[in-house]
């Protein structure tokens, strides 16, 4: 099972080439990324399915593909597909939505025997002014799961899955004990949850370093705030369900997060890649 690094290039390609860009405003670049994502899914062999909510009198989107959609037991794989303000988003977060395609292109390749649904969820509205909001995509799906009364057994949320350097003491850090734990080159993927999913967030991290070819790190923070809190697994809490996200630690590392530098020749596709072979044993092995 092997991701290939050429899709991922070419879904982070379009993305960041929409103009005007997908933020919030530009409501007809967010119908192409929608209109992408479908045709992408429906290539696949899925059956999409679109939530749609209003907020401020505009009209926004979820797109959802399914796996095993008989099984009751349900693993949500989400990214969200929006940018903050006027910038391409190619790490933030196209890097992390071509993760969520070519994993749901491997799912529907290889088939794999799993007593659990999956759900691929594209969100919008992640990015302010909405975020922390319950007009964030993310929410609006958790909460039409717990309304539902479905059984979740987790979420995993690629978010920021693009950004590497092997240049020694590239790796920046937020607090000055995680420097005494963590690598100091700024080549490994994140696996960031919180303390009381800790099991949850170690099996995650266990499936995806087997056999890896990147260096895959993880931290459970004592509770759902700051640093932990900054993507849509935020909301999955809220409704008492493990969730977790994969991340190259975001801003703490790339000094492009919201900016206009946030280009698609930044990443480096190698090494998401990778990323994306060893979320995929995770996603099949919860």
């Amino acid at each position: 099972m092997k991701a290939q690094k050429e899709n991922l290039y070419r879904h982070v390609d379009f993305l960041t080439k929409i103009q005007p860009w997908r933020n919030y405003r530009n409501l007809e670049s967010l119908k192409k990324v929608c209109d992408y994502l479908r045709a992408e899914f429906s290539s696949y062999g899925y059956i999409t399915e679109d939530q749609k909510w209003i907020t401020e009198t505009r009209e926004y989107t979820n797109v959802i593909a399914s796996y095993n959609s008989h099984k009751t037991n349900r693993l949500i794989v989400g990214a969200h597909y929006d940018v903050c303000g006027n910038q391409p988003g190619a790490d933030d977060n196209a890097s992390a939505v071509a993760g969520l395609l070519e994993t749901a292109r491997l799912i529907a390749l290889y088939k794999p025997e799993i007593d659990y649904r999956i759900d691929f969820v594209a969100y919008c509205l992640e990015e302010p002014p909405f975020f922390g909001g319950k007009e964030m995509g993310s929410y609006v799906h958790a909460k039409s799961l717990h309304d539902s009364g479905v059984d979740v057994i987790g979420m995993i949320c690629y978010e920021m899955i693009g950004y590497f350097s092997d240049k020694p003491n590239s790796q920046r850090f937020p607090l000055p004990e995680m420097a005494l734990i963590y690598p100091h080159t700024a080549n490994f993927i994140m696996v960031v949850g919180v303390q009381e999913y800790h099991a949850f967030n170690q099996k995650v991290h266990q499936l995806m370093q087997r056999d890896s070819k990147i260096d895959v790190q993880v931290i459970s923070f004592p509770d759902a705030e700051g640093l932990a809190s900054l993507s849509d697994q935020r909301n999955y809490w809220k409704f008492g369900w493990p969730a977790l996200m994969i991340n190259d630690t975001s801003f703490v590392r790339n000094a492009n997060y919201h900016e206009l530098t946030d280009t698609i020749d930044t990443l480096d596709f190698d090494k998401m890649t990778e990323v994306v072979n060893s979320t995929y044993r995770a996603v099949i092995g919860l």
